[in-house]
Parts: structure tokens; sequence; C-alpha cells
């Protein structure tokens, strides 16, 4: 297992400081605030330890309320909503400075046999075919605002063997395409042992549910993104379904599409298939998707469109 593996699930590792009340540390990411990912997994991984035994979870709902301060911890407080016969709910709020950041629902089912279907999976290179980031990044270097973004964005996926099947929108600056986008992923490696356990694939698999899927919308409009610097934004919400068991450490084809972005928000859909083609999870998030004001200016037709617009604010780059 990598360093960088342990040390993610040290951080999902969060300390109980009363009954339902759990804490957790937190880590810098790409941007000046903590990565939604990470409050996510870390909220379900105290909804879960809340939980009965035998019960999985099988959907999330979550909205981003605050940007999170990645040099405090985060507290934890589970509300037990409902213990049903078959279903059970949490409620968590994620507290920084005493204010909340994020708030999530989660429901738990325990298993049962039922009537199945599901879409095909759609066509994918073999995983083990494309380049690792370790190859694409640095092939991309002079495209980044900072020259310290390369090593930041490898350092903060590094628990993760993340491989897209086409380049990635920093890659693809200034050229629109159809807005879909593929990415393999699993662990850095191999959870076994007591990590072997199925709440914690979940967990981690919600961890990196959100590192991609607005890759869609931005390619749908020729951005390249945060790292770039053509475009600002974050998540506004996000929901999960839990379809099938999986394991996070086997590779798992994430494939995402923007059906629409409007009003500085786009919209992500994704689906998370095994390799052998069973759909495991789907996931939809809306975020925040706007173009810088420096920018704005820069482009063709900034000038016609400034005399026509209202003033903007102080925060209208911000969330």
């Amino acid at each position: 297992m990598s360093q960088e593996l342990t040390d993610l699930l040290d951080l999902l590792d969060l300390e109980r400081i009363e009954q339902d009340i759990f804490r957790g540390s937190s880590r810098a990411s790409l941007v000046p605030r903590v990565f939604g990912g990470q409050v996510a997994a870390q909220a379900l991984v105290a909804a879960c330890r809340t939980v009965p035994a035998g019960r999985l979870p099988h959907s999330l709902h979550a909205y981003f309320l605050r940007p999170g301060d990645p040099g405090a911890h985060i507290v934890y407080t589970v509300d037990r909503i409902r213990d049903g016969r078959s279903f059970t709910t949490r409620r968590v709020v994620a507290v920084q400075h005493g204010q909340p950041i994020f708030h999530l629902s989660a429901s738990f089912q325990t298993h049962e046999e039922g009537m199945e279907h599901q879409e095909p999976m759609p066509p994918a290179p073999d995983p083990e075919t494309l380049p690792t980031a370790e190859e694409t990044v640095p092939r991309y270097r002079e495209l980044f605002v900072d020259p310290q973004v390369p090593e930041r964005l490898l350092r903060a996926r590094a628990a993760v063997d993340l491989r897209y099947v086409e380049e990635p929108p920093f890659a693809r600056v200034g050229s629109r395409s159809e807005p879909r986008s593929q990415v393999w992923f699993r662990t850095n490696g191999k959870l076994d042992g007591e990590l072997d356990d199925p709440m914690l694939h979940i967990c981690l698999a919600t961890y990196v549910s959100d590192m991609t899927l607005l890759d869609s919308v931005l390619l749908a409009h020729g951005r390249g993104g945060w790292a770039v610097g053509d475009v600002v934004g974050a998540s506004l919400d996000h929901a999960m379904w839990f379809h099938r068991p999986f394991r996070a450490d086997e590779w798992l084809l994430y494939d995402q599409e923007s059906p629409t972005s409007q009003s500085g928000r786009g919209l992500g859909k994704g689906r998370i298939f095994t390799r052998d083609g069973r759909l495991v999870v789907s996931v939809i998030q809306e975020g925040v998707v706007r173009v810088p004001r420096a920018r704005r200016a820069e482009e063709p037709g900034a000038a016609a469109g400034r005399a026509a617009a209202q003033p903007a604010s102080p925060a209208a780059d911000s969330r």
C-alpha cells in the first residue's frame, strides 16, 4: 500500500468525541479550501459509524454550504433520523469555526434480493493501456498558471491511480468538444485484512467522485479548469446512489457527462462501472462554474458586453 493511500485512510478514520459526534482532520487541496470529496467521505464515515451492522449506504444527498478551512479540524454531528426494519436514515452536519460548512443525508439498507436490470457499460479502452497521471501532467506544465500546480495536482491525487481515457480539460484549452469524459480509477494499493470493509470501499469511491465530475462542463466550452486559471468554481451539491457491491482497489470506469450549464452553474452526471461491466454507482453534481472577471475582460466581445452589463458586486467571482 502506498504511503499516500495510508494517509488518506488516516484522514477518513475519524476520532469519536461523543456518541454521535466525530472530529476529522483536513489537508490542503488544489484550491485554498477543503476538497469537497474529503468532506463528503468523512461525513459518510461518521454516518456509517452509527448504523446497525449489516446495513450499507444505498444513497446520499449533500450540500456544500461554505468553503472549508484546510488548517482546522472539522466536527461532524450525526442525527439518528430513523432505524426501520430494512432502512436506516442519518443526517450529518459538518462544522468549522462554529458554522456549518456541509450537510449530508444518507440512507442505508439491509441486503435483499430483487428484480435487476442496468444500462450497458459504454466502450472504453483497457485502463492498463492508458498513461498514468505522473506521465500525463508534466507534459502540460507550461499551461498551468502556477509552476507548482503540477506537483500539487499529483500530490492531491496520489492516493488514487486515476487515468483519463482522453486528454483532460487542461490539455484541451480553447478546443470545444462533446461534454463527456471518462476516467478509470482505483486506490494506489490493496485494501486487505481489516481494511477490506464494504463501507470503506463506498467511502473511498465517494472521495474520488468529486475529483473529475465537472470536467465535462469544461470540455463543452473549451475551458481548462481551475489549475489553468480560466475558470473559478466550487461544488454546490452532490448525490450518489450505490447499486451493487464493488471494490475501490480494483479498476472502476467513471463515465461522466454534462447535460447543461447556465447561470454560472454546470451539471455533471456520472456512472461508475466495474471492469466486468456492472453498474455500481450513479452520481449527480451541480457546481459553480464561472469565467473569472479578468478573463472575461480579455475575451472577444467583452467590451460590448461590459457596456450592457450591470456593475458586478465584489463577490461576483466568489461562491
